[in-house]
């Protein structure tokens, strides 16, 4: 194997192992800053080593025992070697290192590795960090995601990734975060945080809110495993259930979005057998696993209901709209919110016609936080359109345009304002 054969395979060993690895040296120091530090010292153990010693056969494990030793070492030098090995080495003699070190990897192996992911996915999306702070600790702690790569998914410096993941992982140390997963109270709105970051990453993939593309596939697909992992880890919530069923159902449509030049294409104008029919399978079983607990549906499991009508539609003009404004409506009262009711303002136009849409949405120019919204002035601007006020609507089109950051949803929106200027 030549040396940029190895290095291709540890960059693949450590997507695959990173957050393992990672999770399990959190609950040995408690602290996932200093966690990731020692798994990227085994990281750099294995770019020095294996080129010349080759991969090891499990070189998952090799990485993680090469952490381990590492956290043993630092517990030393940090002068706390009697309290430490007391703690994760159950009060082993210090004066030989082999056996003492073999002790603590069996001492950290007492717990399912699940449960360690479960409670660094709870830690990286602590509420008190700030959403960009979650989302970029999530992506390099769950992702295993470089900075620079994380960078470019965002469209921002890599010197501010790099940061918004020292800052938050700094945040977390002083206010003594727990590496644990939430009970009681605390669970549910730790858990909207942790869903609230994966939906953040999927939406930033699928419509990218900056940049000369359309889309992001790669974001999506992180958000996805993200998504599936956490359903795995927590089968009893519902509600992770109706995120992914959501993702799922929303990337399907991927290859169906955008045009040969990769312009977007809206929702009813795609070619449907473009779809992907598996995904589609597959969020309909996620929803009806969420369905099948037997809770009240959440603001996920209502999306993805609304999906799902989507999807179920051989053709735009057979989408059961009726249902889609019945459910936007429970919707309305689970997760009220500005964009939801701009969302059933188009399915009241689609359902009812645009007059009923264009009411709600009249309602809403006056929204502080839809203020800067592009998508507001572009349904106002469709259904101004759809009532024959082409001014108006060209207008609306215009100012959709300056707002949006999107360089091909902007060159969309001015050629449809440019329609309306030629009748």
């Amino acid at each position: 194997m030549t040396a940029s054969d190895t290095h291709r395979a540890i960059d693949a060993v450590w997507r695959i192992e990173s957050a393992r690895i990672i999770a399990g040296l959190a609950r040995m120091v408690h602290d996932i800053g200093l966690a990731e530090e020692l798994a990227q010292d085994a990281l750099v153990a294995a770019l020095e080593q294996w080129p010349e010693s080759g991969v090891p056969d499990n070189p998952g494990a090799w990485l993680m025992a090469i952490a381990k030793r590492r956290a043993v070492d630092r517990i030393r030098r940090q002068q706390r070697l009697e309290q430490k090995l007391e703690e994760i080495g159950h009060g082993l003699e210090t004066e030989d290192p082999a056996p003492e070190f073999d002790a603590v990897l069996d001492a950290v192996d007492d717990e399912p590795i699940e449960d360690d992911i479960l409670r660094l996915v709870f830690t990286a999306c602590h509420p008190i960090l700030s959403p960009q702070a979650r989302a970029a600790l999530t992506l390099r702690m769950l992702g295993g995601l470089t900075t620079e790569e994380i960078a470019r998914a965002f469209l921002v410096s890599e010197a501010t990734v790099a940061q918004r993941i020292v800052r938050a992982k700094r945040t977390l140390s002083e206010a003594g975060v727990p590496f644990e997963v939430p009970e009681g109270a605390e669970r549910a709105g730790r858990l909207a945080s942790v869903l609230e970051v994966i939906y953040l990453i999927f939406n930033e993939g699928y419509a990218a809110t900056a940049g000369t593309e359309w889309m992001r596939l790669d974001l999506c697909q992180e958000a996805l495993r993200l998504g599936r992992i956490l359903a795995e880890l927590a089968p009893e919530e519902s509600e992770v259930h109706g995120l992914v069923a959501l993702m799922e159902i929303q990337a399907s449509r991927s290859r169906a979005r955008t045009g040969p030049s990769g312009e977007p294409v809206q929702l009813l104008d795609q070619n449907r057998a473009l779809w992907d029919r598996l995904l589609i399978r597959r969020g309909v079983e996620a929803l009806l696993r969420a369905e099948k607990l037997g809770v009240p549906p959440g603001p996920y499991v209502l999306q993805a209901a609304i999906a799902i009508c989507h999807a179920q539609a051989v053709t735009a003009e057979e989408t059961d709209w009726a249902r889609i404004c019945a459910l936007y409506e429970v919707l309305a009262r689970v997760a009220p919110s500005p964009v939801v009711e701009l969302n059933r303002a188009v399915a009241l136009a689609m359902a009812y016609g645009p007059e009923r849409g264009l009411e709600l949405v009249d309602t809403l120019v006056s929204e502080p936080s839809l203020k800067d919204y592009h998508l507001l002035p572009s349904v106002r601007g469709d259904l101004l359109t759809r009532l024959g006020r082409l001014d108006e609507a060209r207008e609306e089109f215009e100012r959709a345009a300056s707002l949006t950051r999107n360089a091909p949803e902007r060159d969309l929106l001015l050629e449809r304002a440019a329609a309306c200027a030629s009748g």
